[in-house]
């Protein structure tokens, strides 16, 4: 327990606190709803070992028990790496799972509060979500975006999942103040691909860079996060151009099934990663880990520039 609130920190995470060290957010849904057993706790061993290697401390996020853990000991990533009935959780349900007990795991909108209620200003994640192809119709649009917009956590990702309406993804960003930095390049990356055709509103090429205009933001006083858009490494990526059709497959057959609601990304990145004969899993697991080093970058950054 911490100031009163259900946290529960892992000893590491614990101890980096207590030493002024930088932490940086992982969530637990690509744990827990993105990879399959025992391919999700090796790739979330090797993003907290990314995290360390560039000088951080991790912090992968679950709820478990009627706590909000920050941090999981050993023992804690393999039970959750291998439950069943885990909760995805965002600002809507985060509270009724702690206090009815149920196991969650923590999506974006999810690791930002817990984040910001553990005073830790860096997240890494693969990619956001965001609006859906026909919310015009369904209204299904991230609790992700509305987070950006009111909580102070840097949040590093390869951009908006490709499988969303990109265009109105950012958007709404846009309308809501939220701050869309590419890093490296002109164009905003599009999850599994480097280049998704749109101009950056915001380019920065450093770690430093990003930690300036994020304390910037905490000094102007306004509130909310930003979104840091980290394109893919080159050597992992799959070409636009050659997962398009896969992507409309894929949404075409959601549509035909009547997929709706927290199942949609779920089903697309299954179907996708079937689709493309494993190929984009591989990815998936690259880019991540490309956006942990990036994080723990920002933190130290963070940390070094604290006045």
């Amino acid at each position: 327990m911490s100031d009163a609130l259900p946290l529960a920190f892992s000893l590491e995470v614990s101890t980096a606190r207590a030493e002024g060290r930088p932490i940086v957010a992982l969530e637990s849904t690509i744990i827990t709803h993105g990879m399959p057993y025992p391919q999700n706790i090796e790739t979330a061993r090797m993003v907290e070992d990314d995290v360390r290697a560039a000088g951080a401390v991790p912090a992968t996020i679950a709820v478990m028990n009627g706590r909000i853990h920050v941090g999981l000991e050993a023992d804690e990533l393999d039970a959750l790496a291998q439950a069943k009935d885990v909760m995805k959780l965002s600002r809507a349900d985060i509270a009724v799972a702690l206090a009815t007990g149920r196991t969650g795991a923590t999506t974006v909108s999810g690791t930002m509060i817990a984040a910001a209620l553990a005073r830790i200003q860096v997240f890494a994640t693969g990619g956001i979500g965001g609006v859906h192809h026909g919310a015009g119709e369904s209204f299904d649009i991230s609790a992700d975006l509305g987070e950006l917009a009111r909580t102070p956590v840097c949040v590093v990702a390869a951009g908006a999942k490709a499988i969303l309406d990109l265009e109105k993804t950012y958007e709404v960003l846009e309308t809501n103040g939220v701050p869309v930095i590419a890093v490296g390049q002109d164009t905003l990356p599009a999850f599994w691909s480097r280049d998704s055709g749109l101009a950056a509103p915001l380019r920065l090429d450093t770690a430093e860079q990003i930690a300036a205009g994020f304390k910037m933001r905490r000094r102007l006083g306004l509130s909310g996060g930003q979104l840091i858009a980290n394109p893919i490494p080159e050597a992992d990526e799959i070409p636009a151009e050659w997962l398009r059709p896969h992507i409309e497959t894929a949404l075409a057959e959601a549509s035909q099934k009547g997929i709706a609601h927290k199942d949609v990304t779920p089903f697309l990145l299954d179907r996708i990663f079937t689709l493309t004969e494993g190929r984009s899993l591989t990815s998936n697991i690259a880019l991540v880990r490309n956006n942990a080093r990036l994080a723990a970058a920002i933190a130290c950054a963070l940390v070094e520039g604290t006045d």
